[in-house]
């Protein structure tokens, strides 16, 4: 002990895999901090007062286009505030959280032209190469913010202008990245392949022909240069982002949050009011969430908070109008009320209901017709849900 040295080892044994939950753990307080400082670089441009806009649901994707492109760069750093027509309620954060919910989902109506999906088989975003039969197409690119889904981690890797490899096409194109790993693992010249640092496109019918090289088109792809021609191709196929703040992982956890509700969480991080958690009516609520799907659990959440995805904090980190607002189940009521929500205090009024059959009811049916995504689950899921 003279000399401030340990001279035994720790008798008990580490647990396997310690190093990588070690890196694990390493590697969340990193992209913990970098979202923390993103989100104090974001507030420090805020300006005092709101901005409101009138918003009808009919007419959700027009209004908010409409309204917020007129507006001055300066008034977009101000509070939303947001008034549906028809609908009674005031806005302390709630109803622009439903709204951009809301409005992530219409900006991917196939309508507009301005997204498409990877793949058969791959639901993951990447923007449609065919946007300009929209004439309005960059203006529609530039109001779109927060969108609730996800894309492709080389659309993020296009966002933070890192550089694309042949890799990244196996994502997005299985076909096309075979292709281009034949042309390179094959000599081209000995198959009598004619190629040129030129690609053809179709959009809706109509062919039109790029140079890969500004203002060169036949340049002839040999041995000698077709790596070249397989990065030109490679970058090709994504657009060009502005973004580097994060790893292209990290920037889809930030715009799209967490997609799936963690149950043991949401009761550990859960507030009661004039209930306690083994009252009856709240052992019946937590058994109705473990028994339904994601899905369900998603839509429930939309309808009590105005989100269904959450920062990598889960629901420690629920936000409401005045900053960090835990979920919170309050008694209110009679058995024969339905429930109610506060999404600008991510609290849930529960009537005492006096079945579990009727509470199941109530809150299902409820949550799905308030969020209005009914085509989300069809007729018999959702018969299916109540019945059991």
């Amino acid at each position: 002990h003279n000399t401030r040295t340990i001279t035994w080892e720790r008798p008990q044994p580490l647990p396997s895999g310690w190093e990588r939950r070690v890196d694990d753990l390493a590697y969340e307080r990193s992209f913990r901090w970098k979202l923390a400082h993103f989100c104090y670089l974001c507030q420090s441009n805020a300006l005092p007062s709101h901005v409101k806009i009138n918003l009808s649901q009919q007419t959700l994707f027009e209004d908010s286009f409409q309204q917020i492109m007129v507006l001055k760069p300066y008034d977009l750093r101000r509070r939303l505030y947001v008034i549906f027509t028809g609908e009674e309620g005031l806005d302390y954060g709630g109803l622009v959280r439903e709204q951009f919910f809301l409005l992530s989902h219409e900006v991917l109506n196939a309508m507009y032209c301005l997204f498409e999906y990877v793949g058969k088989n791959n639901y993951c975003l990447q923007t449609n190469p065919a946007s300009a039969i929209n004439p309005d197409h960059l203006s529609y690119f530039c109001f779109i913010g927060i969108i609730d889904t996800g894309f492709s981690l080389p659309f993020y890797k296009c966002m933070l202008s890192k550089k694309l490899t042949i890799k990244d096409l196996e994502s997005i194109d299985t076909e096309f990245h075979s292709s281009l790993i034949w042309i390179r693992d094959s000599n081209i010249e000995e198959c009598g392949l004619e190629m040129y640092f030129s690609v053809d496109m179709e959009i809706w019918g109509k062919v039109t022909s790029h140079d890969l090289k500004l203002g060169v088109s036949n340049i002839l792809v040999t041995e000698e240069n077709k790596d070249e021609y397989i990065g030109l191709m490679t970058e090709w196929h994504f657009s060009r982002g502005w973004l580097q703040y994060f790893d292209e992982k990290e920037l889809e956890v930030t715009l799209c949050g967490m997609q799936e509700a963690d149950l043991a969480d949401w009761q550990r991080k859960n507030v009661y009011r004039h209930y306690t958690r083994n009252s009856k009516q709240i052992i019946w609520f937590w058994q109705f969430v473990k028994e339904t799907d994601n899905e369900v659990r998603m839509l429930l959440l939309q309808f009590i908070t105005g989100t269904c995805r959450f920062s990598l904090g889960g629901f420690a980190e629920l936000l409401g109008s005045h900053g960090p607002q835990k979920f919170c189940t309050e008694k209110v009521g009679k058995d024969t009320w339905l429930p109610r929500s506060h999404m600008c205090f991510n609290r849930l009024d529960l009537p005492p209901y006096k079945s579990y059959k009727q509470r199941k009811e109530k809150l299902l049916l409820f949550a799905i017709e308030e969020t209005g995504i009914w085509t989300r689950m069809n007729p018999d899921g959702l018969k299916s849900y109540i019945s059991i």
